[in-house]
């Protein structure tokens, strides 16, 4: 029998992977907070290098500045001792064989004042989201965040720029510029959170600038291709909606094809949820966008493998599956079981539900 082409080589932009199965963005919450969400420490290198069978790793969401911090303990991309604290672990994944790219966000108005140092979240516009943040005095409501000025906004891009600058000089193969699930980048596309009527708001092509400019500031820095984006149309989550999907997001992806950026990472449907959510034409996107198509959200190994082979998809990213199969590659391409995670373990510190899942 023929290896299926889930299993062989392809290219994703300058990106040479040996196999078609990434591994997603997994917050974990383990960097070291203390420090200055340094990441590094051997129980993270452990982690990622468990998981270098995939083809592309994207790495957890590293943001961009203190203010775009949303959860504990996640780590960062803008200090000199993240950059440090991110070489041993894109040293011990390309040591494996993958390549391993750095998932670059912001996260708006999805945090509270007692993880950004006391800063207020920013947003497009100052619509408080019914969302709570997570925080270490527990579950607390997000504020009413600050509606950023257009000199603001001109920053943010400028920290996204040099993200994907400082993820170069760390060893990163390329970036990922976060704009799904409610978070800084999809509040501007989103006419549910965005209601500015300046030049960043109201008409598509003005809620699509934001995106679009951090994408030309990382292209800009490192190169069309290494940069992608994920991007989720359908998704409610983190309070996020629209009311033309396929309008906004249709204009967004003829002008990222305009750019010829590696990829774009589609979660498909609602974020960890149903798949066939009406509103927006994947099937479209695919013919439309002449760069990597990388599918996600709850693919099977039979979906994964059919996706490819009829082209639906160039790739496929798998999430929760690595948390808990580290050589989910090998257990896929020989139909082994597969172990199920502990969510209970997902965010908590140390290596329990982190390093100590086994390999067959």
């Amino acid at each position: 029998m023929t290896t299926p082409q889930l299993f062989q080589p392809t290219r994703i932009g300058d990106i040479e992977v040996a196999n078609r199965i990434i591994m997603a963005p997994l917050t974990r919450s383990r960097a070291d907070e203390a420090q200055g969400d340094i990441p590094g420490s051997a129980m993270n290198v452990d982690y990622y290098r468990q998981r270098s069978g995939a083809g592309l790793i994207i790495s957890e969401g590293t943001q961009v500045s203190p203010v775009g911090k949303g959860y504990m303990a996640t780590p960062g991309i803008f200090s000199e001792g993240q950059v440090e604290g991110w070489k041993p672990i894109t040293q011990a994944v390309h040591d494996a064989g993958s390549k391993i790219i750095a998932q670059i966000w912001h996260v708006g108005r999805i945090t509270h004042p007692d993880l950004t140092g006391g800063a207020q979240p920013v947003a497009p516009s100052a619509i408080q989201p019914k969302v709570a943040a997570y925080t270490h005095k527990g579950k607390v409501d997000v504020p009413v965040p600050h509606a950023l000025s257009v000199a603001e906004i001109k920053e943010i891009v400028q920290q996204f720029r040099q993200a994907a600058a400082n993820a170069i000089r760390a060893g990163f193969d390329g970036v990922e510029i976060h704009g799904a699930n409610g978070y800084l980048v999809d509040q501007f596309i989103r006419d549910g959170s965005n209601h500015r009527t300046d030049e960043y708001g109201g008409l598509v092509e003005n809620r699509c600038r934001f995106a679009l400019e951090v994408v030309d500031a990382c292209v800009a820095e490192i190169g069309a291709g290494r940069v992608g984006i994920r991007l989720s149309p359908l998704t409610s989550f983190n309070d996020v909606s629209d009311s033309h999907p396929q309008t906004v997001f249709g204009h967004l992806v003829e002008e990222l094809n305009n750019r010829g950026i590696a990829f774009i990472h589609f979660i498909e449907g609602e974020t960890g949820g149903p798949r066939d959510v009406p509103g927006f034409d994947y099937a479209w996107a695919r013919q439309a966008f002449k760069g990597t198509y990388i599918g996600n959200n709850g693919y099977t190994r039979e979906m994964a493998i059919d996706a490819i082979a009829s082209g639906k998809a160039d790739a496929i990213a798998f999430g929760r599956m690595f948390i808990s199969n580290p050589d989910l590659v090998e257990r896929l391409k020989h139909n082994a079981t597969l172990s199920e995670a502990n969510p209970s373990t997902f965010y908590t510190p140390g290596p329990v539900g982190y390093t100590d899942y086994p390999a067959l």
